[in-house]
């Protein structure tokens, strides 16, 4: 291949947010009646996104989940992420090392992108290339976020390397058509064996994207 763009996830890529949300996540869940550990919500809600993630719960519940549910939820991430949430270790680094155009694209909103990347300084090298799910009509682990990021960054699917750590991910970019690095710091290498290779540190990914292009 010959890349040109290089699409980054947001949650466990470029900032250790995956951690604390499922964290916070899994108890909630607990409270609702439904006996989910931290482990649990990785496997089940990894890289899916809120949206689907509610419908999910709903369907388990036999009935919506209530709006202050929500709400609490939403402010109790928030207020962990202000006091705990980093970037992924040695990301600065890898951006400040990769030549070729980047952007990101998650399953998180707009509004959520903005905290977590603002909080840890990373707003900055991405503003005007963020995309999120809520601007396509099925999120991952359809194709519909990274086709949208690659028209929007005027690349076509074979020009994009992807980095995700999430099976969704992986399974969404590789639907697109696109090259995927699969970063395993976290997640089991084997739950991202769609990939086309896989790294577990950060010092890696700069040579990876540059073999690709």
């Amino acid at each position: 291949m010959s890349a040109e763009l290089v699409i980054f996830d947001c949650d466990g890529v470029l900032v250790d947010s995956d951690r604390i949300s499922l964290r916070i996540q899994a108890e909630r869940i607990s409270a609702l009646g439904i006996d989910m550990t931290y482990e649990d919500c990785v496997a089940e809600s990894l890289g899916l996104g809120m949206p689907a993630t509610l419908q999910r719960l709903s369907q388990r519940l036999g009935e919506p989940v209530s709006a202050s549910w929500v709400t609490e939820l939403d402010v109790a991430v928030k207020e962990a992420f202000e006091r705990e949430l980093k970037p992924v270790p040695g990301v600065s680094a890898a951006l400040d090392a990769i030549e070729l155009p980047t952007c990101v694209a998650s399953s998180g909103s707009h509004e959520k992108m903005r905290l977590t990347l603002g909080l840890t300084g990373l707003y900055d090298r991405f503003a005007g290339r963020i995309f999120s799910a809520d601007e396509v009509q099925r999120g991952k682990p359809a194709p519909d976020l990274f086709q949208h990021a690659a028209a929007s960054m005027g690349a076509s699917p074979e020009e994009c390397v992807v980095v995700e750590d999430s099976p969704l991910g992986v399974t969404a970019a590789k639907a697109a058509g696109m090259h995927v690095l699969g970063y395993a710091a976290t997640t089991p290498p084997e739950d991202l064996a769609g990939a086309d290779a896989l790294f577990a540190a950060m010092a890696d990914l700069p040579s990876l994207v540059a073999d690709s292009a």
